[in-house]
């Protein structure tokens, strides 16, 4: 338990970014998900339109450090790959 004022406030503030946090990763993984439903369904225009839509809120994911960057590049790159590979 927190003992002195400092920690007492640092524990308000883990608190509030935990949830801020949660909130991001959570829209995140909304958009991937919709990329995924689109991809498996096979439809290259929505996968595309998805993919464009995930794209930005992936990189504002690792500018806030919800995720690095470079598992961020590295899902852009494999989801962009298996969009291509719908049309072939």
């Amino acid at each position: 338990m927190a003992n002195t004022s400092s920690a007492k406030k640092m524990v308000r503030k883990i608190k509030r970014r935990t949830e801020i946090n949660k909130m991001r990763r959570s829209r995140v993984r909304t958009f991937l998900r919709q990329v995924e439903e689109a991809i498996s369904a096979g439809d290259k225009a929505a996968a595309d339109a998805a993919f464009k839509a995930a794209q930005p809120e992936l990189q504002r994911a690792a500018t806030h450090g919800i995720f690095h960057k470079n598992t961020v590049s590295r899902k852009l790159s494999r989801l962009s790959t298996r969009i291509k590979a719908i049309s072939a």
